[in-house]
């Protein structure tokens, strides 16, 4: 049951698209306090697990951090790090009593899970204008189904978007990107899309493309398509203020970005200098803005990515006044003025707070501060880009993900977990944001594998690909002035051959169980405790998951590991896909088990009694053949297929269900 409490006059998110009448007094959980902003506090039995928050840091049970809903651009994802570039409030409390809370409030607010405490949960924010919803139910999978249920059907991608991925911020002319195709044709090495970071616009321009790089674009994207490969450009939140730029005049011309208090646009400096900020929260601006993805969908393109969108500030005119007032007192008397003074303004010109205070956007005729619905500009920015589609070509998928979001965006496109590091820990963060993600509606999720951020090694990105097999948004992202870590660049080429080719034979599988969670508002990853309640050492697992119906997953996350320990909750079979093509299967009966799992390995668990369908594969999705597979696992029983053509939305079609039997 679902229960909605509603405090001061909260600003409508539309996370919630369920019709839920709100219901006088208070919680039966917890204790309210409308002092000084709003609060809940809940005492934490010793057993007690925390579920949920999205993407956010530390492990699957959240008990003993504190995590601040705040959108916010930090690539350093260490586990001191309290605001990531999400804001996701939902959390599952899992105990002898079980319940669920969604505090729907589109600022900052604070969930301090036994940090301060240990047996102490608190949820607070400076203003009581939110909606809290309430959800009890027989079991925290229980809950989360409820959840989903009221916040609507999440995004699906086209198939294409599940195949492999490979990018780089850094690609700048038609010939960096043939040299990746052509290195990934060459090797055999299976591929779908290539992404086209900041370096394809004409001077980091939204909807342009560099007038000398890539001249006729249009033919160039089809030369792409005649090699099977979808060119996926970024956009940015940030529109550049340059006179003759078409979006730029339209938006001054029309009043679409957002603005100061007296009335003129609000300047911020991101990737191409001083920007606008589109207000897409304003339904008219938000409309136009979409509207001008239109312009590359013309060209051919069939898919987006959108960043930057927290919305990153990296200065602004006024930030940078202080500096300079801060450096002119330090230099006119450097003995006794501190250059620390100095030091601390560099430091807040990046995100500051008082710039989020300094700008508004037009909802429904009234003028709202920033700072009081800063987490839904990425929603809203990603929604301008899905309704655009929707106008546009109402019968087609497309893919679209983002690197900001909040509830509600989950039904316009998928998100990856932004601008990680090439450190073995977050192999490991990665798999556990899996889960509670998928909690808070989004299915089409992924990580950059390999690591965004410093210098990847040729065994982490085999390890963290073995993981990207199986998260629905599988990309190889790496950033500008870092080594080079496409598939093809190191030694022994075969072994990524291999590793990502399991993706593909296991892709009709994939595919599968991602729309059974989707149209029925599932979960495509849940934590063990989700299937095995009755185990209490589930609780405890944090570093396996299952997927779908029938398998678990295990990667390997540890520099020089030759293998892992698992726990199975039930007899499983154990299966390796080896590098020649075979399959090493392993009966193991429930309990704690240590398996080997070389680097060009790829293990699964299949549960007992179940199996799924394999293929043999392909070096792009078009070409798989799902009528051909062998059954994996174990014998008897049957197998409920979903295949469609993978871009209409005839979804709830009969004909799209298949039952196999071995």
């Amino acid at each position: 049951m679902v229960r909605k409490y509603v405090y001061g006059t909260p600003f409508h998110t539309e996370a919630v698209i369920r019709n839920i009448k709100g219901e006088n007094g208070s919680p039966n959980y917890g204790t309210i306090c409308l002092e000084n902003g709003f609060s809940f506090t809940y005492t934490l039995k010793e057993k007690d697990v925390v579920y949920g928050l999205g993407e956010s840091n530390r492990g699957i049970n959240k008990r003993g951090g504190c995590y601040i809903s705040y959108c916010t651009d930090n690539p350093n994802h260490t586990e001191s790090v309290k605001s990531l570039y999400a804001a996701h409030n939902f959390i599952v409390i899992a105990g002898e009593t079980a319940f669920g809370l969604f505090v729907d409030y589109p600022s900052k607010l604070i969930f301090d899970i036994g940090f301060t405490r240990m047996d102490t949960l608190t949820i607070t924010c400076e203003e009581a204008d939110l909606e809290l919803y309430v959800i009890d139910g027989d079991s925290p999978y229980d809950i989360v189904r409820q959840f989903r249920k009221i916040i609507g059907r999440s995004y699906i991608p086209p198939k294409f978007a599940f195949g492999f991925g490979q990018s780089r911020w850094g690609y700048q002319t038609k010939e960096d990107f043939r040299q990746v195709a052509e290195g990934y044709r060459k090797n055999h090495i299976p591929l779908d899309m290539i992404y086209m970071d900041i370096d394809y616009m004409q001077n980091y321009k939204d909807f342009t493309f560099h007038e000398e790089n890539f001249r006729d674009f249009s033919q160039f994207v089809q030369e792409m398509k005649d090699q099977k490969v979808r060119l996926i450009p970024i956009i940015d939140a940030g529109v550049k203020i340059e006179d003759g730029y078409t979006v730029y005049e339209e938006g001054v011309k029309n009043r679409y970005f957002c603005q100061r208090e007296d009335g003129s646009d609000f300047v911020a400096a991101v990737w191409p200098g001083y920007t606008h900020f589109p207000d897409v929260l304003n339904p008219e601006a938000r409309k136009w803005f979409g509207d001008q993805y239109q312009v590359l969908m013309d060209q051919g393109i069939e898919g987006f990515w959108n960043d930057m969108n927290e919305p990153a500030i990296f200065y602004t005119p006024e930030g940078i006044e202080k500096v300079s007032q801060k450096m002119k007192t330090f230099l006119d008397d450097p003995e006794t003025n501190s250059p620390w003074d100095v030091k601390d303004a560099l430091e807040a010109l990046s995100g500051s707070q008082e710039d989020y205070r300094a700008f508004y956007h037009q909802v429904e005729g009234q003028r709202i501060l920033h700072d009081k619905i800063h987490n839904l500009f990425g929603y809203h920015m990603t929604r301008a880009a899905g309704e655009a589609f929707e106008r546009i070509a109402p019968d087609r998928r497309f893919l679209m993900f983002s690197r900001s979001s909040y509830i509600g965006m989950h039904r316009y496109g998928g998100i990856w977990t932004g601008d990680n590091k090439s450190w073995w820990s977050h192999i490991l963060l990665n798999l556990k944001m899996m889960p509670s993600l998928n909690m808070c509606g989004f299915l089409y999720v992924g990580a950059d594998l390999g690591g965004f951020g410093a210098d990847a090694t040729r065994d982490l990105v085999l390890r963290w690909l073995a993981l990207g097999v199986f998260t629905p948004l599988m990309r190889n992202h790496s950033a500008i002035h870092t080594r080079d870590q496409e598939c093809f660049r190191f030694e022994n080429v075969e072994d990524f051959r291999h590793v990502v080719g399991v993706r593909y034979r296991l892709l009709p599988y994939l595919y599968s169980e991602y729309m059974k969670a989707a149209l029925s508002d599932d979960l495509y990853f849940k934590p063990l405790a989700f299937v095995y309640s009755k185990d209490a050492h589930c609780a405890y697992v944090e570093d396996q998951l299952m997927l779908g119906n029938e398998i678990m997953i295990a990667p390997v996350y540890t520099q020089n590991a030759q293998g892992r320990y698992v726990y199975l909750p039930e007899e499983m079979k154990f299966v390796k896909f080896l590098p020649d093509g075979s399959l090493y299967e392993e009966i193991l009966p429930a309990g704690h088990h240590y398996v080997e799992i070389g680097l060009n390995e790829v293990p699964i668990f299949i549960r007992q009694g179940k199996w799924i369908p394999v293929t043999d594969g392909a070096e792009y999705v078009e070409a798989i053949n799902s009528s051909s597979w062998k059954a994996v696992g174990y014998a008897g029983g049957e197998y409920v297929l979903y295949e469609d053509d993978g871009i209409s939305k005839d979804y709830e079609n009969p004909k799209h269900w298949k039952r196999l039997n071995n």
